[in-house]
């Protein structure tokens, strides 16, 4: 989150010119090797060093505004975006469904919907903005548009004949790029806790930022600054429902605020950090642990290869990438191995094809797919007590309310 408009315009705009202009992008497409086998520890040196992905957003028609109340179309396909599948599966718990195909959210200080239009293409309205063009870039940021999600799917579609597969049935589910503040807190939010109870604290603590306005009916409110999260006491957050994540929360804060550089300053740099020394800043925070901060780093500081790994990434693994494995315990000694794998398997944007490996599990999406991609659940692992007990702690991106998460 960012501490004014004009500061939200420059970053943005920042962003988007140094991903369309830069000759050493940060990000590149995964190894195409359909037989590589994981090896540990994994060289990633060698696995990124391969072509830059295509930028959609130089091939995208310009955009201009249309009259006020109708849907000015983003000129990208279903296959770089499908609502459902990026919205409802646990990346971000502030935004809500508030008409057919149509999510509202708050980017900054802009309130926006997006639709999914009948040619496949997805559509946007400004609900409350103060400068239109700073909501526009606000929003390819956020919506990581600098990067070709079919042109990674290409590279993943070669390297796995089950991706390959899944992938024609699922397309569009795209990895966003959240504001690092907001990531962080909802996902202390998650530990141990289910959609519905993560959801209410997540909209607590919105409601404590800049009434925005009421889409659907829905209040939005601009995410709070952290000196207003900070005037918030530990018996209010327990009042609330937070139980013990509202002693995390506040001592994240007060941590935040500690920062030489201060807190938002601290939290955006670390985009410029590798993964593991990412992951360890991160997991210096109150409440975050290795999952939770996996989760942060992939879906809010250009982690692309971050795997936050629980007991479905885990059996995702077993049963796919190190078979070896599969039953056989899972510990947390294992989840650099299981996040090795996905490395090794798919580069640079390992934790995306992720992303649509674990959507496929979810039980509203299996039901739509053919039933030979649920033939492996036929032939399950030994249980142990251990994986009852782990069974509990699903990461958040379930498309289930009632499934505990994290």
């Amino acid at each position: 989150m960012l501490q004014s408009n004009q500061s939200v315009a420059s970053l943005t705009k920042l962003r988007i010119m140094k991903r369309k202009t830069s000759s050493q992008p940060a990000s590149s497409t995964p190894p195409s090797s359909p037989h590589q086998s994981p090896h540990f520890p994994v060289k990633l040196n060698s696995i990124f060093a391969s072509k830059k992905p295509k930028n959609i957003l130089k091939n995208s028609p310009a955009i201009t505004t249309k009259a006020s109340g109708e849907w000015v179309p983003l000129s990208i396909g279903k296959s770089e975006l499908y609502l459902p599948l990026t919205f409802p599966t646990g990346q971000t718990f502030r935004w809500k469904e508030t008409g057919p195909l149509q999510y509202t959210g708050v980017i900054g200080p802009h309130l926006v919907s997006l639709k999914q239009l009948e040619n496949g293409d997805v559509g946007y309205h400004f609900h409350h903005t103060e400068c239109e063009e700073s909501a526009r870039l606000a929003l390819f940021d956020f919506l990581n548009l600098g990067i070709s999600l079919s042109e990674i799917w290409e590279e993943f579609k070669v390297s796995d004949l089950r991706f390959c597969e899944l992938a024609s049935y699922l397309e569009g589910a795209r990895v966003l790029r959240q504001d690092p503040l907001e990531c962080l807190i909802q996902f202390i939010c998650s530990s141990n806790n289910n959609i519905g109870r993560i959801t209410k604290m997540v909209n607590f603590l919105s409601s404590l930022g800049k009434y925005l306005g009421n889409v659907g009916g829905y209040d939005f409110h601009q995410f709070p600054e952290i000196n207003r999260l900070a005037m918030v006491s530990e018996t209010e957050l327990r009042e609330a429902g937070f139980g013990y994540r509202a002693k995390y929360i506040i001592g994240t804060v007060e941590a935040l605020q500690s920062k030489p550089s201060g807190g938002l300053q601290w939290l955006a740099a670390l985009r410029k950090l590798n993964l593991e020394e990412a992951v360890d800043a991160l997991a210096s925070l109150p409440g975050v642990g290795p999952k939770v901060a996996a989760c942060i780093a992939l879906f809010s500081l250009d982690q692309h290869h971050a795997i936050p790994v629980d007991t479905h990434v885990w059996q995702i693994a077993t049963q796919y990438l190190i078979p070896e494995l599969s039953g056989t315990r899972f510990t947390p000694k294992l989840c650099s191995r299981v996040a090795d794998a996905f490395v090794c398997k798919y580069g640079k944007y390992a934790g995306w094809a992720q992303t649509l490996l674990f959507i496929a599990e979810l039980p509203s999406q299996k039901a739509i797919l053919p039933s030979r991609f649920c033939d492996a659940e036929k032939v399950k692992p030994a249980k142990s007590k251990e994986r009852k007990k782990g069974a509990h702690n699903a990461r958040s991106r379930s498309m289930d309310g009632n499934e505990n998460v994290m």
